[in-house]
């Protein structure tokens, strides 16, 4: 049987990531396919927990910028997560995957509010967990969510699934053809370089606490499974 190098895994989800080619909304084919890539890794006795952006929905961000309160589209995207990790969630039970999902933002309706214990609970009885609505305050991106989340469960690594790129670049390769792609970097690297990895608060929360990342593409099956038996795929981000 092969054997998983990681115990415990925080996958972070662009919102992009889960809108395929078409650039917007839910891409029920490609959300099928990483359920699928998630249920490869469960199978394998991994503990998964997953953090899905909302990118693909709505981003806080371009609220801001038309003019828009920015708190108020932060929490406008914090909810697109949540549809996120709901059709998320539909994927995986339909595979016969148990899967919880916790919101930062109360609304027991549809899911469980985020607790600690109760996550590293569902964890340790091998449900997947799905973190949605971000940290719950604005002004933090679903990356830091992603490095918040990984500290609080004592996951072993995040992995970074990315959609249109296969790690991390000096440079957006589909603008310069002399970008070079990195195998290995340190957090310190990615922040002195503004290499656009994670925001750089998610970046300190991953160096402080010595949580290694490794970025690669989502858009090639396997993958997930790949990063998590340690081979070489992608740019690997460590500590200092």
């Amino acid at each position: 049987m092969e054997k998983p190098k990681y115990k415990r895994i925080v996958l972070k989800l662009s919102g992009e990531a889960l809108a395929g080619e078409q650039g917007f909304g839910i891409n029920p084919a490609v959300i099928q396919s990483i359920a699928k890539q998630v249920k490869e890794v469960a199978e394998l006795g991994v503990e998964v927990a997953i953090v899905v952006g909302g990118g693909n929905i709505w981003r806080g961000k371009t609220g801001s910028e038309m003019g828009m309160d920015r708190a108020t589209a932060d929490y406008m995207g914090m909810l697109a997560t949540v549809m996120n990790s709901l059709a998320l969630q539909d994927s995986l039970e339909n595979l016969g995957v148990e899967t919880r999902v916790q919101t930062s933002i109360e609304m027991r309706q549809v899911a469980e509010p985020y607790i600690r214990r109760r996550a590293i609970r569902h964890l340790e009885k091998k449900r997947v967990v799905i973190f949605a609505a971000g940290t719950g305050n604005p002004y933090f991106s679903t990356d830091t969510t992603a490095a918040l989340r990984a500290a609080e469960i004592e996951a072993d690594v995040i992995l970074m699934a990315k959609n249109n790129v296969d790690g991390v670049y000096s440079a957006d390769p589909k603008v310069d053809a002399n970008a070079v792609k990195y195998d290995e970097l340190s957090y310190l690297d990615v922040i002195k370089q503004g290499l656009g990895v994670m925001d750089s608060t998610a970046s300190s929360l991953c160096m402080d606490n010595d949580i290694p990342l490794i970025v690669f593409s989502i858009t090639e099956e396997g993958n997930i499974k790949r990063a998590v038996l340690g081979e070489n795929i992608g740019t690997i981000v460590r500590g200092k």
